[in-house]
């Protein structure tokens, strides 16, 4: 017996936000596998490939060498596929994150009411758990098992995760349907969203005035509050800035790596829009160029810009025994909270300086293209599209810092 695969052209019509019609013609290999009798379809760009895998797949039936791959692949198969293929391209921890997430695709899942009862019980032993995706062939699953699936976990953990967790789905069947040539199950619409998240607290301009001029007299610390404020950095940025990436002939402070949970360095940004070269404002070159004296050496050397302290010593020599990694935690409680306290501002996170910074220069006039160029901002790339010199104006932008705080302390 000879195996049957019928071609056909398929054209689909899709209609655009502009209005306009457009074409997408495939070419469709469809057969029953007489052993098995199971349907199975490959879908082509082209007439010629299609001509060509319906010969390959007719000759290897004929000497028993045909197989279908992809009737064994399983969603499981897919998502570790496409992890793999994140492995050193994205920084570790957010590989970590990544394998956390795909756990709420593969499972097993315990029930939100199994999980309090082993906290309130504190037994160890584990109940039975749901099954999610992991075990399901990817030829198998469709759109309406995927929208279950969803709600499922919407509803046991949370909406966030849900949609993060689709996020990587969509992702592994996408590179899973070019490995092994499926069609895969469009994603659902019209999905619970996430309720919109209260506004992050920031300061406001005259509470960042008295913070920096507080800063400016405390030659110890007050460069670690300020210069958050007038970088724009997230605060793993920040803490893995080295002295080598403070460019004072160039005035520019380049955005290179970040430090991660434990101080280790990694020369990954969190996103390639995050590798960026900052203009300083004359007041952040000021109070770098005071702190360079007494920043603590490692091994004699300058090394880290924001390091762990020292000891100190009389001025103007430099603060001995530190110049190691300054963890994020040690930040926040050596030298953020205890100077928010001090002065009697609100307790806001330390990255909320971020967004001061992107809103005090979107209030100062500075095009958004810009604002973003300089904030490392990922999701600005259509806008920065048309800001191919943004950075020439990088200069007037940081200084619009400088006067809107001046101006606010006044």
């Amino acid at each position: 017996m000879t195996l049957s695969i019928n071609l056909t052209r398929r054209v689909r019509r899709r209609k655009l936000k502009s209005g306009a019609i457009v074409e997408q013609v495939r070419y469709v290999l469809s057969w029953r596998d007489p052993r098995t009798g199971e349907r199975e379809q490959r879908f082509f760009e082209r007439q010629e490939d299609a001509q060509e895998r319906r010969a390959e797949f007719v000759a290897a039936y004929d000497r028993g060498a045909f197989s279908s791959e992809n009737r064994t692949v399983t969603v499981a198969d897919a998502v570790a596929a496409w992890l793999e293929t994140k492995r050193g391209v994205v920084r570790p921890i957010t590989f970590a994150s990544y394998e956390f997430e795909i756990g709420y695709i593969v499972g097993p899942l315990l029930t939100s009411e199994a999980r309090r009862e082993i906290v309130r019980s504190g037994v160890g032993a584990r109940p039975k758990a749901i099954e999610l995706l992991g075990r399901v062939k990817v030829q198998e699953l469709t759109t309406r098992r995927i929208r279950a699936w969803h709600k499922l976990i919407s509803d046991e953990v949370s909406v966030y995760s849900a949609n993060k967790a689709l996020i990587k789905l969509k992702a592994a069947l996408a590179l899973a349907a070019e490995d092994h040539e499926f069609r895969p199950p469009a994603m659902p619409t019209g999905l619970q969203r996430q309720r919109d998240k209260a506004r992050k607290a920031v300061l406001t301009p005259d509470e960042v005035a008295r913070l920096l001029a507080a800063a400016r007299d405390d030659l110890d610390k007050g460069v670690y509050y300020a210069a958050p404020f007038l970088m724009g950095t997230r605060p793993s940025e920040q803490l893995g800035l080295m002295w080598d990436d403070v460019d004072f002939e160039a005035n520019l402070i380049r955005i290179r790596r970040a430090q991660m949970r434990y101080g280790a360095l990694s020369e990954m940004t969190k996103t390639e829009a995050g590798r960026r070269d900052i203009p300083m404002s004359p007041m952040l070159r000021e109070m770098l160029l005071a702190w360079r004296v007494r920043c603590p050496r490692k091994d004699g050397e300058l090394h880290r810009v924001f390091p762990a302290p020292g000891a100190p010593r009389a001025w103007p020599l430099p603060r001995e025994g530190g110049g190691g990694p300054l963890v994020y935690g040690s930040f926040r409680k050596r030298y953020w909270a205890p100077t928010l306290k001090r002065l009697g501002l609100p307790p806001v996170t330390p990255h909320s300086a971020r967004h001061s910074f992107i809103s005090t220069l979107q209030a100062q006039g500075v095009e958004v293209g810009l604002v973003a160029k300089l904030a490392g901002h990922k999701s600005a790339v259509v806008t920065l599209s048309h800001y191919t010199h943004a950075m020439r104006g990088g200069d007037d932008a940081v200084k619009a810092l400088d006067r809107a705080y001046a101006g606010s302390g006044s």
